[in-house]
């Protein structure tokens, strides 16, 4: 059953008026779409967050009144304090059931793998999420794998997953979701990606090679032809 949300139009704005609002129990709130103009909102902070705690999450549609109107939405986005993770505003978009959305669904990996189980692997979880395009009462709530059957070095993509029935695949088919990997191949793949990160920096650690050491013994002969000069100049004199 789709949950139903209580809005009122905002009819002041500005940083003044957003702070009332948040320390009412409230949220500033925007609501858009392609058939519809911008609309201020204000919502409940407590409605808010039981959406965003539900099994969908932000792929969550529900029902939103305002002025005698009715509309299908869903949280496009939303903006926490980044100190105390206080709700400040709210992104929703208006929703056509009858329309295919693209929306991003996490990954949920089931089963043991062999490679972890029996030859000392681990899981390296890459990728959580993947996009689909459905109808929205066709979201799926998650997309599970499951990676049993998966040895060591062995690796599950987006295109050996079989999607939901009537649900389609946005993501690249290519795309790792997961592999078994050992230990050592993991710090291996951390210390590569550090030396990359070192040169896009411009941060490349020196090196002393042959040409340092070259550099070095001319320098030493100069020194070493500058000292006898020297001495053969005061043999003189004396």
């Amino acid at each position: 059953m789709s949950q139903t949300v209580k809005a009122e139009v905002r009819e002041s704005a500005g940083k003044n008026a957003a702070r009332r609002l948040r320390s009412q129990g409230n949220v500033p709130a925007i609501l858009y779409g392609p058939k519809i103009k911008n609309v201020p909102l204000v919502l409940s902070k407590q409605d808010i967050f039981s959406i965003l705690k539900s099994e969908r999450g932000i792929n969550t549609i529900f029902k939103i009144t305002f002025d005698s109107k009715k509309k299908n939405v869903m949280i496009k986005d939303f903006q926490l304090d980044v100190v105390s993770d206080e709700l400040l505003h709210v992104d929703l978009i208006e929703i056509a059931m009858s329309e295919a959305i693209e929306v991003t669904v996490q990954v949920e990996l089931t089963g043991e793998a062999v490679g972890v189980k029996s030859e000392g692997g681990f899981v390296d979880f890459t990728n959580r999420e993947v996009e689909v395009r459905c109808l929205p009462k066709n979201i799926p709530d998650q997309i599970s794998i499951d990676i049993s059957d998966l040895h060591l070095h062995e690796s599950v993509k987006v295109g050996d997953i079989e999607p939901p029935e009537d649900v389609e695949f946005i993501t690249e088919p290519d795309t790792v979701i997961a592999h078994i990997m050992l230990p050592e191949e993991e710090e291996i793949e951390e210390e590569e990606e550090l030396e990359e990160e070192l040169i896009v920096e411009g941060e490349e650690p020196e090196v002393i090679g042959e040409e340092g050491e070259e550099e070095v013994e001319e320098e030493g002969k100069e020194e070493g032809k500058e000292t006898e000069k020297k001495k053969e100049e005061e043999d003189k004199k004396g």
